[in-house]
């Protein structure tokens, strides 16, 4: 058990990638997600100054990068495209 690999985590949680949950989340229920997501950023930006919503929009923005580089599809050293 590695508690920091991320299949394990989606494999107790889901079952599947959690990308793959929040996109068929989104799909089945758009105008929500959209109603949603504006409504968190209207209330975020009367709570919070904007300093602190671009310091936390800059960390998730570095997660989401590093978690894209380094969680995935299993590793192949020299890996060329196609």
């Amino acid at each position: 058990m590695n508690i920091f690999d991320y299949k394990w985590w989606w494999s107790k949680i889901g079952g599947r990638p959690w990308t793959f949950l929040i996109r068929d989340a989104y799909h089945k229920a758009e105008f929500f997600w959209i109603v949603g997501l504006v409504s968190l950023g209207a209330w975020l930006g009367h709570t919070y100054g904007w300093e602190t919503i671009i310091n936390g929009w800059l960390i998730f923005s570095l997660g989401y990068l590093f978690g894209h580089l380094f969680w995935g599809k299993e590793y192949i050293k020299s890996q060329k495209g196609k």
